[in-house]
């Protein structure tokens, strides 16, 4: 049966908890409880403060930091170290520990009496540093989750003896170990400055391990990353618990535990001895529970199993960090280029009628609209594989998809993991037959989900990939859908599975949803067993990484093509096969803030596509809401409206007012759409996010690092929207240089320092700037991506105060396997422009890096925009030169009245240009006076 939704407040058998994203929504999603005031969330949200006051900011640093030792040495005696091995090239190092002794506080369980150390400098900028039970064999992320050097090789290497310090001439990074108590720091090199320096207090235990690190005095370090969680701010704000344990709770909800875990943060250091801006990354590879606790003077890990597996990386530029980052994680994955356009869903979608109206409402208001999507109205009662018989028969959704594809358009669907328990099912009866499922207590485990009784396919089977494989192959057949959205996948659970033993209630509880709520509440037991005998307390927060792996090759297997995923559970590395929403927001304007924190952090997770639900999941949006609120998300990685059963339609088209901000802001998006593609070029061979914090770009100004309104498309496209009620301005920060609007290419801001500026904003316009020293390269508004691919080029040039500009262009079919491996067909184009003769003359040249993409051979370059001239009087004429030859091109400029630097020009339009784009070119512009 299906749930209600009336006045905010969910009905019926199952509290679908995809749609309470309200703020203070019910307790079931909280707590597991059937309802709560919002008093009483409130008091949840205390309770979950109170662990913390000891620490609140009145307090001295290092009182707050003695405060985390003095916990830590409650649970345990700490280590000494008793011997070292160290390999020949002072590479590798291995140390061996015994615990403190002392009888020690056994609440946590017993001390771990021996531990192996293993330090490695696996490459000049990444250092390995591992501590596990010496003696026993304990879970770890699998290899083929993560793959990565294995530390039975680096045993071989060893020899007795030897220094305590990692450190070689190529790396900036040095380890070192302290024996008395054990403890061990990680360094820069270069700068002396300390990165990581743990307490001496090391606690192991079987079910609990907690590790401190003392941080620099407050304001050197900012620190950015540990999710998945909704934040308010993008930097860490010190005294703030971050659980790592995948749940299904409202992504409405600030600082609770979401659906992903990512225990990885990004440390950008301002001043001391570090320098200004040098940025280090660290990693602890550990897929069990976890309280990540950031007391501003230290972090301090809390984990329920697994090893201590921590990774640095040296940086020390944010770039350099995430590309050490996902060289060890995998790198994104390529998306495929229609993927880049304008997306819509709703759950809701009463018939398939319902669906053409929703795409002929887009055409006649001349929107762009490149997927349509549909939640699981379009299942049979909510079964995955399946269509509804009377409201989305086969027989209608064929021909439905089948016209979207002959416009260019393209059609998702969401599934669920959890398989109906129903014999007259095909898809449970050959899962039955294969064995796939996850056991709990001697027999497959039942769960309650949308179709009612569910098993769920154990993804550590490689015969459940498999079955997933053949069921997702099948569909298609049915109905030929372009990408598949995984959902649910956390695990979500309707109900509370009781304990079967001590495993699903282990002696720390972390604080699971700000109350420290059982493991198990509202998601399999943790006691159940995955395939080779792993428990879900083990790997719990893989489940969302697996099924997204298992439906990325499926895909790719079916199809030949690019595969698209969107998976609401994500972990470490799941970039490589999907991309990722921030759940169900709620239409409020502080979601719409929110909205670009999380983007920012799934950017340095590895997950570049990213987006938030336009406009509002749950709750009622607003007409201005939602105009604001499109143009920001037309500048979201993944851009998709989405809303939740029982709340108004917002359609882009059902309001002017929204359908203006609609057409102006993806108008622009689509221009856009050759840079974006770019730019996930640059993520999957780099790790480079698509959104990005300004202090990428510029990480010596530390007034970029606190700055989260606004944000960059690579590294100098700047989006400054507007996110309060009312507003007919925007404040907005400028780091220095030269900052040129991409409406009308004027000079908007020139300054030497960075500095805030107060723009209009109206109601139908988000500010969108491009710094200079940018190559753009722009193609004609359509209102599909294909028919933008056929369009004419331009390339804007943006000056910077040096008079030189660089730019990228990435081009291939947007739909091979890979993107730019050698069976595929691409072509690359580098860009650069300067000024000659005292400004008097521009060059523009083009550098062919590769060509297999024999289309790049047509395309033309039909105009250049120059920006950022600088001319001391209004010029007289203009001369253009195409390889030396002059040719019969246009031009236009505009004046600088008005422009902030003093002679600069404005802009020229030189037009009637046919540059081949994938031919090399020098283009010059001469100017007479």
């Amino acid at each position: 049966m299906s749930p209600r939704v009336r006045n905010g407040q969910i009905t019926g058998p199952f509290p679908r908890r995809r749609i309470a994203v309200i703020r203070r929504a019910s307790m079931a999603t909280l707590t597991g409880s059937v309802a709560a005031s919002p008093s009483v969330v409130s008091d949840a949200m205390a309770t979950r403060a109170r662990p913390l006051l000891l620490c609140l900011c009145l307090c001295f640093a290092s009182s707050c930091l003695s405060s985390a030792v003095d916990a830590a040495a409650a649970a345990g005696n700490g280590y000494r170290t008793t011997a070292f091995l160290v390999d020949d090239e002072g590479r590798r190092l291995r140390a061996e520990l015994v615990a403190g002794g002392g009888g020690g506080n056994t609440a946590y369980g017993g001390d771990v009496q021996r531990l192996d150390v293993y330090a490695s400098l696996e490459t000049d900028s990444r250092l390995h540093v591992r501590i596990t039970d010496a003696d026993h064999p304990r879970w770890e992320v699998p290899q083929d989750v993560i793959p990565r050097p294995s530390p039975d090789s680096f045993l071989a290497a060893t020899r007795p003896g030897g220094g305590r310090v990692l450190s070689t001439a190529t790396s900036d990074l040095t380890f070192a170990i302290h024996t008395s108590p054990f403890r061990f720091t990680v360094t820069r090199r270069s700068t002396g400055d300390v990165l990581f320096d743990t307490t001496p207090n090391l606690v192991f235990k079987d079910r609990y391990l907690e590790l401190t690190s003392s941080l620099p005095p407050p304001g050197r370090a900012s620190l950015y990353g540990l999710g998945e969680q909704t934040k308010r701010t993008f930097r860490l704000q010190r005294n703030d618990t971050f659980t790592l344990w995948n749940s299904d709770i409202a992504a409405g909800n600030v600082d609770l535990n979401l659906y992903g875990s990512h225990p990885f943060y990004m440390d950008v250091r301002s001043g001391g001895g570090g320098g200004g801006g040098a940025a280090h990354g660290v990693l602890l590879l550990n897929s069990n529970g976890m309280d990540v606790i950031y007391g501003g003077s230290y972090v301090t890990y809390k984990v329920i199993g697994g090893v201590l597996d921590f990774y640095f990386f040296a940086g020390p530029s944010p770039l350099a960090v995430v590309d050490q980052y996902t060289q060890l994680i995998g790198r994104p994955a390529p998306m495929p280029y229609w993927s880049f356009g304008f997306h819509q869903c709703r759950y809701g979608y009463k018939n398939v009628a319902d669906l053409e109206g929703v795409v002929a409402g887009y055409a006649k208001a001349r929107i762009p609209l490149e997927v349509m999507w549909t939640d699981i109205d379009y299942m049979d009662a909510y079964k995955d594989f399946t269509l509804d018989p009377v409201n989305f028969p086969a027989d209608r959704m064929r021909p439905f998809v089948d016209r979207l594809h002959r416009n260019g358009q393209k059609f998702v669907v969401i599934i669920d993991p959890g398989i109906n328990v129903n014999t007259t099912y095909g898809t449970f009866v050959r899962g039955m037959k294969q064995d796939i499922f996850l056991k709990w207590n001697g027999s497959n485990y039942l769960g309650v989900v949308w179709p009612g009784n569910v098993y769920f396919p154990d993804f550590l089977n490689p015969r459940a990939a498999e079955f997933w494989a053949r069921e997702i192959a099948a569909f298609r057949r049915t109905l030929p859908v372009d990408g598949l959205w995984v959902d649910m996948n956390e695990i979500s659970n309707f109900v509370d599975p009781p304990p079967l033993n001590a495993i699903d209630d282990p002696p720390y509880r972390i604080n699971n949803s700000g109350v420290r709520r059982p493991i198990n509440n509202k998601t399999v037991p943790a006691s159940a067993v995955h395939y080779g005998g792993v428990a879900e307390y083990d790997a719990h927060n893989l489940f969302g990484f697996l099924e997204a792996r298992a439906t990325h090759d499926a895909l790719l297997r079916d199809t030949g093509r690019r595969p698209f995923v969107l998976s609401r559970s994500t972990f470490v590395g799941s970039g490589r096969y999907t991309a990722h929403w921030t759940g169900d927001n709620a239409a409020t304007w502080e979601d719409l803030h929110y909205s670009i924190n999380t983007m920012l952090s799934f950017g340095l997770f590895g997950i570049p596509m990213i987006g938030a639900d336009i406009c509002g999941f749950g709750g009622n949006t607003t007409e201005e809401l939602c105009s604001r609120w499109i143009q920001l998300g037309a500048f979201y990685p993944f851009s998709r409206d989405h809303s939740a059963i029982g709340t108004v339609r917002r359609e882009l088209y059902l309001w002017e007012s929204v359908a203006r901000s609609a057409r102006k802001a993806l108008g622009l998006r689509y221009r856009l759409l050759p840079y974006l593609y770019t730019l996930m070029y640059e993520a999957h061979t780099t790790g480079a996010p698509i959104a990005r914090p300004l202090f990428f770009s510029y990480p010596g100004d530390v007034e970029t690092y606190g700055i989260d309104r606004q944000f960059l498309l690579g590294r100098g496209v700047l989006v400054s929207p507007v996110l309060e009620p009312g507003a007919t301005t925007v404040t907005a920060y400028f780091p220095a240089g030269r900052w040129f609007s991409l409406y009308d290419f004027s000079l908007v801001v020139a300054t030497k320092t960075g500095k805030r500026v107060t723009l209009p904003a109206p109601a139908d316009t988000v500010n969108v700037h491009v710094a200079g020293g940018n190559i753009l390269t722009l193609q004609q508004p359509a209102l599909t991506s294909s028919r933008v691919r056929q369009s004419v080029v331009h390339l804007l040039v943006a000056l910077a105060d040096d008079s030189t500009a660089t730019g990228d262009l990435f081009l291939d079919d947007g739909e091979s396997p890979e993107m730019a491996g050698p069976r595929s067909r691409w072509s690359q184009i580098k860009f650069s422009g300067a000024t000659e003769s005292g400004g008097g003359v521009v060059r523009v040249r083009s550098h062919v890096v590769h060509d297999s993409y024999a289309p790049s051979r047509t395309m033309a370059i039909g105009k250049v925009v120059l920006m950022g001239l600088r001319s001391p009087a209004p010029p007289k004429g203009f001369a253009v030169y195409a390889n030396g030859v002059q040719v019969n091109a246009s031009t236009a400029v505009g004046g600088a009245a008005g422009s902030p630097e003093k002679g600069a020009l404005g802009v020229a339009h030189v037009s009637g240009l046919t540059l081949v784009v994938g031919q090399e070119f020098d283009l010059k512009v001469v100017m007479t006076y």
